[in-house]
């Protein structure tokens, strides 16, 4: 026999059939609600597999209840020209990789906000007060070789330049490299008004000019040249990973111009708080202990227990090479130029 409820019992049975299927939505909801994310624009060096990245990432996760998002372009300059066509609407919350090179160009889009991290934690070779920009790590730019090949590498720059065509070297194109840049520097440092010279010198020596450091690096380590345009640092990973000794930096008399690499916060970011205890854990030693056996970059704070035993075997430069970042702002484009009118002949 078919039984039915009086309709006011339907009523609150409704009524809390309702509620129970509310309730166990809204805790489905809680269960399944996507954690915050963090996006970081870097380049692709940096968030591969052996760079440094994921690392950083399984650290940071670990501590924020976040998930971190790396979005890479091929270069440092490219992270750069990404932020200034997105503008305000990018959705980046951080961008990691400029340089001290980039930073006043970067500075004058208007797009990035105070770090507010505790400068005093800094530990490295070079003053640094700057509100936007936070230093990550720093190194020195050199120009690497075989010993085994070349027993006798030039000793500065003057003699790379003047060495004639029976020495091979591969470089980086300074518009979309910072290596690249940085070498431009270097030769503007040491050669001022003569650079122009000192690039026409040079140009037989080139093989070629390559969009990024690894297409240059791989064809070094393949033969195709005697030296490559790297860091000081580019030996320890071979030490350290290879366990081979023959790769060296040739130390210059006039000193090696100074990378230091740097990150910053975007005033529009979609997750502020999250990108502030990101640019603090820059700083940290989980982030920083890292760096130098993944990133192959000189820390910026101390760690304990010192370097890797294959930093011991690094060049000192024997002098640091900067330009004013204003000066280098106000002149990128004319000395790119030069660069270009010179190896174009």
């Amino acid at each position: 026999m078919r039984k039915f409820l009086p309709s006011f019992l339907l009523s609150t049975v409704a009524v809390v059939a309702a509620i129970a299927a509310a309730t166990l939505a809204t805790a489905a909801g809680a269960v399944h609600a996507a954690p915050p994310a963090l996006n970081i624009y870097t380049y692709d060096s940096f968030e591969s597999k052996w760079g440094p990245g994921p690392k950083i990432k399984a650290a940071f996760e670990a501590q924020c209840d976040c998930v971190l998002n790396y979005v890479a372009a091929d270069s440092s300059t490219g992270i750069l020209s990404r932020v200034q066509l997105e503008g305000a609407a990018t959705r980046a919350d951080i961008v990691l990789g400029l340089d001290n090179n980039l930073m006043v160009e970067a500075k004058k889009t208007g797009l990035l906000a105070a770090h507010h991290v505790d400068l005093s934690r800094l530990d490295a070779p070079f003053a640094w007060d700057d509100p936007v920009f936070l230093p990550f790590d720093y190194g020195y730019f050199a120009f690497i070789y075989d010993r085994e090949k070349l027993p006798r590498p030039p000793a500065s720059l003057h003699e790379l330049v003047t060495a004639g065509d029976g020495l091979k070297i591969l470089i980086q194109d300074p518009r979309s490299s910072t290596p690249g840049l940085g070498l431009l520097l270097w030769v503007k440092a040491v050669y001022g008004d003569d650079a122009f010279d000192a690039w026409r010198q040079l140009a037989d020596n080139i093989v070629t000019v390559t969009r990024g450091w690894s297409e240059a690096y791989g064809l070094f380590l393949d033969g195709e040249a005697d030296m490559v345009l790297s860091y000081t640092t580019s030996p320890a990973y071979h030490i350290a990973v290879d366990g081979e000794h023959k790769y060296r930096a040739a130390a210059f008399a006039e000193g090696h111009a100074m990378q230091i690499e740097v990150a910053a916060q975007l005033a529009s970011a979609r997750q502020p708080v999250l990108a502030q205890r990101f640019m603090h854990f820059i700083v940290s030693r989980a982030f920083q202990s890292v760096i130098p056996e993944s990133q192959w970059m000189y820390p910026v704070v101390d760690l304990p227990g010192g370097l890797p035993a294959a930093y011991a075997e690094l060049v000192q430069p024997a002098a640091r090479l900067q330009l004013d970042p204003h000066l280098v702002a106000e002149n990128k484009a004319a000395w790119v130029e030069e660069f270009s009118r010179a190896l174009s002949r």
